[in-house]
């Protein structure tokens, strides 16, 4: 099964992403903070982590530059209202999987669980 971990300390801005993973079989867990995904990396495994734009402590992108110098194969995608551009320029070099919009629907995350599953090389 799918391990995701959602950072946002709004979960009600992620939910229809949130219900769109879990139909497909994926199971999701919670933090709201930069601290606290770091944390909660060193004891659990997941397949994927995705960041809020805005968190407590830092913004999303600075938040996976942190997590990709404690584990840099940990695959990443960031919730960023930056247009195309400006989101490869601000995130060049992370390899982040896929950019988000600002209030991610179902759709959305059909579509992540779809590069996902390339990455993780999963039929």
């Amino acid at each position: 099964m799918i391990h995701i971990l959602l950072v946002s300390p709004d979960r009600n801005s992620l939910s229809d992403l949130e219900t769109g993973l879990e139909e497909n079989g994926v199971q999701t867990t919670w933090v709201e903070s930069c601290g606290d995904l770091l944390s909660k990396v060193k004891k659990e495994k997941f397949d994927l982590i995705i960041t809020d734009e805005k968190l407590p402590d830092m913004n999303g992108i600075e938040c996976i530059k942190k997590l990709i110098l404690f584990n840099p194969l940990l695959n990443c995608a960031a919730i960023s209202s930056l247009s195309p551009t400006d989101f490869h320029e601000a995130s060049e070099g992370l390899g982040i999987l896929m950019q988000l919009p600002k209030k991610p629907g179902k759709e959305d995350g059909v579509k992540l669980l779809y590069h996902l599953n390339i990455v993780l090389n999963i039929e």
